[in-house]
């Protein structure tokens, strides 16, 4: 049985470490709140692009974009979104977990890693990674994140692979964060039916292929800035959650050891006591 000196030392030790669980935990909460109002306020100029995808593409000649054309998938990019440090629960892991699974479905992969987590994961289970880009940083803009969209789209029109995807957690809200699986490129609207549109035809000023070359690279620029954004507000959430669950573990902790030095002090006290009275008793016998 443990002394009371030693559990004593180890409540000093875990409330110690509770204040720094803590303090992340009120760090996490400003970053998240920051970060959560960033992934709001960009979702409708994604959403906005796409809306202007679905109007425009189905009425363009196939070959008006390159980025439109589809073709035999041999082998597919996944842009695998993690966060660069750590305390996030199992976010990264089933991030990874999910874009691992999906790329089984496909007859080869490449990978490119955004985020340290992701690169080291991919290192960990050798496979083929064509670049990694970390420290974006807590406040990521479109500048950090045209490099990515350049590299999966460069990938896409020298032929080197297929189809292109995003893998990345989605954030809901502060309590739930959904590992997503997007495809990007080539691009196609989403949810389209063709046979319930209304028959129109766009004039395009001064063409499909000029339109639809500058509308289309954005489109996928926003798409990839806009998953960073929602793995970073997940992030957070998750490390709030996973610091809170920490302080409130270290506090049950705390509360344990405190009943056990308790015991230990009580257990000391009434053994001095029975020592006492045994050389008590032994000397009045002498």
């Amino acid at each position: 049985m443990a002394t009371e000196r030693e559990i004593r030392r180890r409540v000093r030790s875990v409330r110690n470490i509770q204040q720094v669980t803590k303090a992340q935990q009120t760090i996490s909460a400003s970053k998240m709140r920051r970060a959560q109002e960033a992934v709001l306020a960009s979702r409708p100029f994604e959403q906005r692009l796409r809306e202007v995808l679905s109007e425009l593409a189905p009425y363009a000649e196939p070959d008006a974009s390159p980025l439109l054309q589809r073709r035999e998938v041999k082998r597919a990019l996944i842009v695998l979104v993690t966060s660069d440090r750590g305390f996030v629960g199992a976010m990264n892991t089933n991030t990874v977990r999910a874009a691992v699974r999906h790329s089984q479905t496909l007859p080869a992969t490449s990978w490119l890693a955004v985020g340290r987590k992701g690169a080291a994961q991919l290192r960990r289970f050798r496979l083929s990674t064509i670049a990694e880009f970390t420290a974006l940083g807590d406040k990521p803009t479109t500048a950090d994140t045209t490099p990515i969209g350049n590299v999966a789209i460069d990938e896409f029109l020298q032929g080197r692979v297929d189809e292109v995807y995003l893998a990345f957690t989605a954030f809901v809200n502060t309590l739930r964060q959904v590992p997503t699986i997007r495809r990007i490129l080539p691009l196609v609207p989403e949810d389209e039916d063709l046979d319930a549109r209304a028959p129109l035809q766009y004039i395009f000023e001064p063409d499909a292929a000029t339109v639809l070359g500058a509308i289309l690279p954005r489109l996928i620029e926003v798409a990839i800035y806009q998953a960073v954004l929602d793995n970073l507000a997940s992030e957070h959430s998750a490390r709030l959650i996973a610091m809170r669950n920490a302080t409130d573990a270290a506090s049950d902790l705390i509360s344990e050891l405190t009943l056990q030095a308790n015991k230990a002090r009580q257990w000391r006290i009434t053994k001095e006591m029975l020592e006492i009275a045994s050389g008590a008793e032994a000397m009045s016998k002498g």
